[in-house]
């Protein structure tokens, strides 16, 4: 298993990509500086998010506050970065507004890998990345190009990534996916060190206790929780009235229901209901981090205090014996 001290809370750096809007070039550092003060040394990012623009804005913030390479880096493979000509740059562009003239193509290929890793790594200003994660595979991204796409990743992206690893230029390998399915899929044809799984083991979702974290124990496999809050229900609830996201989408009546009676125990015990979301899968032992996205001051100050917010252990009870979480799931009272 990967040695590899990640702290309790981690920075996705999506949001500093400009992911759905901009935000100016000193308002990224700012929050960078801040959670480096805060004392968080795990940091997520990708070339996907604005077009290498988080790379690029992470890495200059770093270079000038970690000399020494104490933080933990991640980014990830598998999305290559494709000039584009004639785009308007002010406007969202696959999530992003970017001024970075390009556009993300998926590309599993071992050249592709191997490009990759060295742009990614002149961005980020470092003289090697710790983790490097393969980005969105599964049919969750593809669709029916799922086997294309696995064939294309097994003989040659991964090939790529064993090579990196064994040379010591990156300490670990594995997924940064949004499906369970595919993660017990590569788990059977290859050798990693961690995975990055985003929305699936939550205060509303529990599937992977029956398959995969069981098989992640036994590989000796991590996991870094991402998407802690579901697409934003988990941190706002339902109750203000308001548009409200899960998986990306709108959430169907039943996930509206359940959210609405977590909400109503919160507010019994006067508790946030974001803290719970946030506390609730560090509990479970494979778990190394967690990381919501952190796109600003209020982003980063709201996660300390919601991770430092005191919660009954009768809460979790509670939410165990109403049926709300799987009865199988650690909780952080027993910890």
């Amino acid at each position: 298993m990967v040695a590899l001290d990640f702290g309790r809370l981690g920075f996705g750096a999506a949001a500093i990509g400009n992911l759905y809007h901009a935000i100016p070039d000193v308002d990224a550092r700012a929050v960078v500086e801040q959670a480096w003060a805060a004392g968080l040394r795990y940091f997520d990012t990708a070339p996907h998010y604005g077009f290498g623009l988080s790379e690029k804005r992470l890495g200059e913030a770093l270079a000038a506050l970690d000399p020494g390479g104490e933080a933990i880096i991640s980014t990830k493979i598998g999305r290559r970065l494709a000039p584009v000509s004639g785009a308007n740059l002010s406007q969202q562009r696959q999530g992003f507004v970017s001024p970075e003239p390009y556009e993300s193509v998926f590309d599993y290929s071992y050249d592709a890998v191997m490009r990759s890793y060295e742009a990614s790594r002149q961005r980020l200003r470092r003289d090697r990345i710790d983790i490097l994660y393969v980005h969105d595979i599964g049919r969750f991204a593809h669709g029916d190009a799922h086997a294309t796409r696995m064939r294309e990743l097994m003989s040659g992206g991964f090939r790529a990534l064993t090579e990196l690893r064994d040379a010591g230029i990156v300490q670990a390998i594995g997924l940064g996916v949004n499906e369970i399915e595919v993660c017990e899929e590569i788990l059977s044809e290859a050798d990693i060190d961690i995975i990055l799984l985003a929305g699936r083991y939550t205060l509303l979702e529990q599937a992977p206790l029956d398959r995969l974290f069981p098989l992640c124990a036994e590989r000796g496999v991590r996991i870094v929780l991402g998407g802690p809050f579901n697409s934003g229900i988990l941190a706002q609830g339902v109750r203000h009235g308001g548009p409200v996201h899960y998986d990306y989408g709108a959430p169907p009546t039943e996930i509206v229901e359940r959210v609405a009676r977590i909400e109503d125990i919160c507010e019994r015990f006067g508790i946030a209901l974001a803290a719970a979301a946030l506390q609730f899968p560090l509990a479970h032992p494979l778990v190394a981090t967690v990381i919501p996205g952190i796109g600003s001051l209020t982003h980063l100050h709201a996660a300390q205090g919601f991770m430092e917010q005191s919660i009954p252990a009768a809460f979790w009870y509670i939410l165990k014996d109403e049926g709300l979480i799987d009865p199988r799931s650690p909780l952080p009272a027993d910890e």
